[in-house]
């Protein structure tokens, strides 16, 4: 990291007095401090180790949930999308279940006062509810698919809330590899209306069998009235794991045909990004400041496959067509708070003056290029892998 640092000519430092009881009266000079840019190999690594990642926004906190914990489903926690703190419990346990291995994809819904959780466990989708997005969930009923499907294995459950409230399944089964289903769901959120199973889609572009043949991980967007079927190609263990997407203009069987599926010409529409591998299994969510934003697993390095990590992207439409932006991935870290506190612990630096030490130069800057992403603490911005400016 010290190599990455560019020549001290780029860059200069002017720093006004700091005042840790007024905040709001700083009077520090804008400064850049420059540094070349880093490659994929060196950019940080999200702290966040869930595949199959999902988030929930709830007031004002994210909840992202995942694939990853042998007894369950973990949840972390975020109020700007970038500081990740993982919450001590797990938000399902197996103990509130009647399966005991293979806890995947979960998404959770707030609806009717309470929160739904959708996984897979042991290859079979159940439903869990809490009175909390953290949990503690219980089980409710059986699996699913047993009325409908018997003991047949299925997995990625996904509901789409349409705008007239009706409630769709999309889910994963073994049929001709990995292919995407789909089914209404009764007002219950739990009951599969068995006169609407459909067939979505299954591997038919070159770039989704190159490993296995897999089309998975299904979640629905609308758009200018079109339906958005978002979902992820080749196996998880690929490099070129991705995201692509297929249309349709109704959900609802007309004449007693299922709706017709048109997969986008361009896709993938997410891989490789950043350098990074095995960029898939997503879900989509919009922030707090309105943008939509995709959040997906990728492997740990371009050797190893696990632990898989979190990744946040940033989506828009382009007229019908739904593409990622050239906005920087988010790569969750610890919050702001406890990697400065890590800082200062390095240097056994009381907490009260770590940030003037920050700024005086007393302890290097450099110390902080492990934290990712913008973030301002006391005033001091930290831009990832790009540079620092002190407002």
């Amino acid at each position: 990291m010290r190599q990455q640092i560019l020549h001290s000519s780029l860059f200069s430092l002017h720093l006004k007095t700091l005042h840790l009881k007024t905040l709001h009266l700083l009077t520090l000079s804008l400064f850049t401090f420059h540094f070349s840019l880093l490659n994929a190999a060196e950019a940080p690594k999200s702290i966040v180790t869930l595949a199959d990642p999902y988030i929930l926004l709830d007031g004002d906190t994210y909840y992202a949930y995942g694939t990853g914990e042998a007894d369950g489903i973990a949840v972390w926690t975020s109020t700007d999308l970038q500081g990740w703190t993982r919450h001590p419990q797990l938000a399902l346990h197996r103990q509130h279940t009647t399966e005991t291995q293979w806890f995947w994809a979960p998404e959770v819904y707030k609806k009717n006062g309470q929160y739904y959780m959708y996984y897979s466990a042991n290859e079979h989708l159940y439903v869990a509810t809490a009175t909390s997005p953290t949990g503690p969930f219980q089980q409710v009923g059986a699996c699913m698919t047993q009325a409908l499907l018997g003991d047949e294995k299925c997995i990625d459950s996904s509901v789409f809330f349409d705008d007239d409230g009706q409630a769709w399944l999309f889910f994963v089964r073994f049929t001709d590899g990995n292919c995407i289903w789909m089914c209404q769901l009764a007002d219950d959120l739990t009951t599969l209306r068995a006169e609407t199973l459909s067939k979505c889609i299954n591997v038919s572009q070159t770039w989704e069998d190159k490993l296995g043949r897999v089309n998975e991980g299904p979640f629905v967007l609308k758009h200018g009235g079109i339906y958005y079927l978002t979902y992820s190609g080749n196996d998880f263990r690929s490099h070129d794991y991705g995201v692509g997407y297929a249309m349709t203009r109704t959900l609802t069987p007309a004449n007693g045909a299922p709706p017709t599926w048109s997969k986008y010409s361009g896709n993938p529409i997410v891989h490789r990004v950043e350098g990074l591998y095995g960029t898939g299994h997503h879900s989509f969510f919009t922030d707090k400041e309105g943008r939509l934003r995709i959040v997906f697993h990728a492997h740990d390095s371009e050797t190893e496959v696990y632990p898989r990590r979190m990744y946040i992207g940033t989506m828009q439409f382009a007229g019908n067509k739904l593409q990622l932006t050239a906005d920087p991935l988010i790569r969750p870290s610890e919050p702001v708070e406890a990697s400065i506190k890590a800082v200062w612990e390095r240097h056994n630096m009381p907490a009260s003056t770590a940030v003037s030490a920050l700024a005086d130069g007393t302890v290097p800057i450099s110390s902080l290029l492990g934290i990712a992403a913008s973030r301002t603490y006391h005033g001091i911005s930290i831009c990832q892998g790009r540079k620092i400016l002190l407002p």
